[in-house]
């Protein structure tokens, strides 16, 4: 018995049948599409009312004003970015929030991180911690009543510096973390020995040797690059081999010290 062939009208039908499942996904992805829409919307909008219920606590607690920018970000809203398609004159969320017309709170942070890294990079090489910057523009607020800096409000403006180049990103060195404010970036080797100083407050080309297996001459490259870039200083006045010193440690040690004092 001979089996009959497919005829035409079956390529047709089968034709008509994908036609109609790739428009039926199309309708179903923009139909999600809106649904999404609308309810990341809706999560501007309480978004929105929660940080105006809550602006005190905002503006003076820089945990909880951690945690609002996380709850921004989870949501795909920049608390950074110009709002004046929602009637805010052009002005971020933070400006409104922390009550700035012109430079908002992050923005005046960090021209201020600017100028601390300017004034400090001959004595560190463009390699400043953190903590250092933080206590720095943290210095007088206090008194006058302004908001607390955090850590996190240091890296969110160091962020905002970021499309303007100049190198300003925060690097982590060992359990560290410093603002480079220098456009180049620290290699490996070069981490790895100025994270070794921060032990001890120095190293010298034997430590080095001794701990990470390293050629001597590989030793002498880093110590010699991160002298150029004024990242160590040497002290030949050892009275045998040379010792190279972090700046950052003795900032660190001289801040202790203060501290322990007052």
């Amino acid at each position: 018995m001979s089996r009959k062939g497919v005829g035409i009208g079956a390529f047709d039908r089968s034709r008509l049948t994908s036609a109609h499942f790739a428009s039926h996904g199309s309708s179903l992805r923009a139909s999600n599409a809106r649904a999404l829409e609308t309810q990341l919307a809706v999560f501007r909008s309480l978004l929105q009312q929660f940080a105006q219920t809550h602006a005190k606590d905002i503006r003076s607690d820089p945990s909880f004003r951690a945690q609002f920018a996380r709850m921004c970000t989870a949501i795909g809203v920049d608390p950074l970015a110009s709002s004046s398609s929602s009637g805010g004159g052009g002005s971020s969320i933070w400006a409104q929030l922390l009550g700035k017309t012109v430079n908002d709170f992050y923005f005046e942070l960090a021209v201020r991180i600017v100028e601390i890294c300017g004034a400090t990079r001959g004595e560190n090489g463009g390699l400043i911690g953190l903590p250092e910057v933080r206590d720095r523009l943290s210095r007088g607020r206090t008194e006058s009543g302004a908001a607390t800096i955090s850590d996190d409000d240091v890296r969110r403006a160091v962020e905002t510096l970021r499309p303007l180049g100049g190198g300003y990103s925060i690097v982590p060195v060992g359990h560290k973390e410093y603002i480079r404010s220098v456009p180049r970036d620290l290699s490996n080797d070069q981490a790895a020995a100025v994270e070794a100083a921060q032990v001890l407050g120095y190293v010298n080309v034997s430590m080095l040797r001794d701990n990470l297996a390293w050629e001597g001459a590989r030793c002498r490259t880093v110590v010699d690059d991160l002298v150029a870039q004024g990242m160590l200083w040497i002290d030949k006045q050892t009275g045998g081999e040379w010792e190279y010193w972090s700046p950052i440690f003795m900032v660190d040690v001289d801040a202790l010290s203060a501290s322990v004092g007052d």
